[in-house]
């Protein structure tokens, strides 16, 4: 994996996000780049002096990878994902407070742009979850849609290197055979892909009774998952990627981090056969 991008800004939320960039980047021997985007007026002196205080403090925690900051001015949404961009990043992790604009439990503005934005998948993290606990369940939820299938990749990735187990969700949204006949098409060619690539996995189908998040929620909280893969949407109609209906509610309702994978026609193909 290529380095791994931390957005950070001394809230306990980014602190967390550290926490678990460490632990990743050790996995797959990445470096880290943290990014703290300041305001205009802000005085560098004093941001420098703290993170390269609680780099110190974390340093015995890497394991042969380099922990480094850069400070950059702007809109975070943007700053962030142009650092991806540059370091031509695998990963961005954010806490759920570890960017201006989220000023409640919910994420702001700044972070949808950043998932929007983000040239690679996004890692959101909550500041109330159990990082104590190892990272043994990925939940990945696959509908009828037709980019489904594309964060498997992303999710059999983390598999692999924490020896997880993927909980693989068939979701129906309508009695009509031929929508459940191509989400049986889609789960089938997932499980053939885990198992090339040796992944261990799981399956189930539900009917969607109340919606897709609250559904895939209930069911990862009842298998004490670690994670929850989905996709970045993008609606048909538009040319540019916009984070849709799905993506926010998980998003926003989620207390186990979130994988959001963007959307690559090359991709799915990696999971076809």
């Amino acid at each position: 994996m290529n380095k791994v991008v931390v957005g950070f800004d001394f809230s306990s939320g980014s602190a967390y996000a550290v926490d678990l960039a460490i632990d990743i980047a050790n996995r797959f021997e990445s470096d880290i780049r943290l990014v703290y985007v300041k305001e205009k007026n802000e005085a560098e002196g004093p941001i420098r002096e703290e993170i390269e205080r609680r780099n110190a403090a974390v340093a015995p925690l890497l394991k042969g990878i380099k922990l480094e900051y850069v400070l950059r001015q702007g809109n975070p949404a943007d700053e962030l994902t142009a650092q991806a961009r540059e370091d031509k990043a695998a990963l961005l992790i954010v806490g759920t407070h570890g960017m201006s604009g989220m000023k409640t439990s919910m994420l702001g503005r700044n972070s949808y742009k950043t998932i929007e934005q983000s040239p690679v998948p996004v890692l959101i993290v909550r500041e109330d979850f159990n990082f104590n606990k190892a990272l043994e369940t990925i939940v990945v939820p696959l509908d009828n849609s037709d980019d489904t299938r594309q964060k498997v990749a992303a999710a059999a990735m983390f598999a692999k290197a924490f020896g997880s187990t993927i909980h693989l969700l068939g979701l129906y949204t309508a009695k009509a055979a031929d929508v459940r006949g191509i989400v049986d098409g889609y789960v089938k060619m997932v499980e053939k892909f885990l198992e090339k690539n040796e992944v261990n996995y799981t399956t189930k189908f539900i009917d969607v009774s109340k919606n897709v998040t609250a559904d895939t929620l209930d069911y990862a909280n009842a298998v004490n998952a670690d994670m929850i893969a989905i996709m970045t949407e993008q609606e048909s109609n538009l040319s540019s990627l916009i984070l849709g209906t799905y993506a926010q509610q998980m998003i926003n309702q989620s207390r186990i981090p979130v994988l959001s994978v963007r959307p690559k026609d090359v991709m799915a193909n990696s999971v076809n056969n």
